[in-house]
């Protein structure tokens, strides 16, 4: 991968990492506030969103594999993320 790519990908995953934070946090906060399941379930599901693109970033950049096992330690995360999401909104 060229400097330019990493470089980018870097980027986009700090930031990615940044604004989930930021999400889950007031996810999280609303849900201390309200005590709703609703909520608490909405900031798991952007927390495993954001933390699976932590470990993707980590597993690219700092351990010696395949490039493809960042992508799939990615997408477990973020579709466990989802499913998670989507549960919250069904939550009462």
């Amino acid at each position: 991968m060229s400097p330019q790519i990493t470089t980018a990908v870097t980027v986009l995953k700090t930031l990615t990492l940044l604004l989930g934070g930021l999400i889950t946090y007031h996810s999280f906060t609303a849900y201390r506030r309200t005590a709703s399941p609703a909520l608490r379930a909405l900031a798991l599901g952007f927390g495993f969103v954001t933390v699976g693109a932590l470990l993707a970033g980590i597993v690219d950049q700092l351990i010696p594999v395949d490039p493809s096992i960042a992508l799939i330690v990615e997408s477990i995360f973020t579709t466990a993320g989802f499913a998670i999401i989507l549960y919250s909104l069904y939550v009462e």
